[in-house]
């Protein structure tokens, strides 16, 4: 938007109509008299705010309201059809993903399998992209940005990703630039548990958190740190891989690596799974399974003291396929674990954003951008 100096007609006109647009988006559809009452202008400067912002083709007419006198009034809202994006997390063994819109409406996840198919950062976001739009009917050209979560440490300064033993295909460095160029979209790549982790800020059991670590249990680990409401990556994006992480102690033998200890195949080991029993449905039992959820929940203490100690946080969360399946016992075992005569109020619990938390995580961003790219679109009239 260009520079126009503040005090004028023309100022005043976009901030009013920003601010319009605020409403409407944090209201839902509004008519001509609701949104003078919430901005606090007359029915005339909300008749012209409103006219302008669907000349600029961002809010159209939804509908009708019956008032308790006189003709029904006009409702508008915000356009859902100019601008959308698509949230992706890459898994090991798919690629999910979803259509978001200004209106954060609900729209279907998508699965696509990656086995036998060739990789490459542009490819599979472009797999995704068409998947999406596809599942929920929307034009491909209105996607303008795609956030999507990788499970790899990522250093968005540089564009490079380190620990990508699940992206086949994708390259240490310039991966973003790669789909930005292909695809001719906005591209933002973050390590997905990051997401989960701001998934759980905003709508799970951390809300009220002043700072909480959330321990990601699946094919691998990692650990999302949120100090104060934001995310911990470290100097180059590596903050919180604790798969890697060397530990000893309790039952444990000195030197496993955490992976070794609570990955995929060893959780199908402790719940005697079948011979070829896929990750996650081979653990389904888990929950019931108290033999299993000890022995795990000693390794989660193991794992997790590192971080008690280095950061205190005032909360651990579980996340995961495996956090899920163990439910709220394997939680109160863990808390168990961790109390001690130094720590005797271990605040534990269970993740409860779903087995779709990255996704939302990169769904809340994608809202936040696309709006953004909606008021930048108010013209300076």
């Amino acid at each position: 938007m260009s520079q126009i100096d503040p005090g004028t007609s023309a100022w005043l006109r976009t901030r009013n109509d920003r601010e319009a647009l605020h409403l409407f988006l944090e209201h839902g559809a509004l008519t001509r008299t609701r949104l003078g009452e919430l901005s606090g202008m007359s029915k005339p400067t909300a008749t012209q705010m409103i006219a302008r912002l669907e000349s600029a083709g961002l809010i159209r007419p939804v509908g009708e309201v019956a008032g308790s006198r006189g003709p029904s009034a006009v409702s508008w809202n915000v356009r859902s059809d100019r601008v959308a994006g698509v949230a992706v997390s890459m898994l090991e063994d798919c690629i999910q993903a979803v259509v978001v819109d200004a209106l954060d409406r609900r729209h279907p996840i998508v699965e696509l399998e990656v086995r036998g198919e060739p990789r490459s950062p542009e490819r599979d976001i472009d797999r995704a992209i068409d998947a999406a739009c596809a599942a929920s009917g929307i034009e491909r050209r209105t996607v303008e940005v795609v956030t999507a979560g990788v499970q790899a440490a990522v250093s968005s300064e540089s564009d490079a990703l380190s620990l990508t033993d699940s992206l086949p295909g994708w390259p240490s460095v310039g991966a973003r630039a790669r789909i930005e160029s292909e695809l001719g979209i906005a591209v933002v790549l973050e390590n997905d548990v990051n997401l989960a982790t701001m998934a759980e800020r905003a709508f799970g059991v951390a809300q009220q958190a002043g700072s909480f670590a959330l321990l990601w249990l699946g094919v691998g680990l990692g650990v999302g740190v949120d100090l104060g409401g934001r995310i911990h990556r470290g100097a180059h994006g590596g903050a919180g891989e604790i798969g890697y992480l060397v530990v000893a102690g309790r039952s444990q033998r000195r030197g496993a690596v955490t992976t070794q200890l609570l990955g995929s195949d060893s959780i199908l080991a402790l719940v005697d799974a079948p011979a070829g029993a896929r990750y996650p449905e081979g653990i389904a039992a888990l929950a019931h399974h108290e033999p299993a959820l000890r022995t795990i929940a000693a390794r989660i203490a193991v794992t997790v003291e590192p971080v008690l100690a280095v950061l205190d946080p005032e909360l651990i969360v579980l996340g995961g396929p495996t956090s899920l399946a163990g439910g709220e016992r394997l939680a109160e075992l863990v808390a168990d674990e961790l109390r001690s005569d130094e720590r005797p109020d271990a605040d534990v619990r269970l993740s409860v954003t779903g087995d779709s938390s990255v996704l939302a995580g990169a769904r809340r961003l994608l809202v936040e951008q696309i709006r953004t790219r909606l008021e930048d679109r108010i013209p300076t009239w």
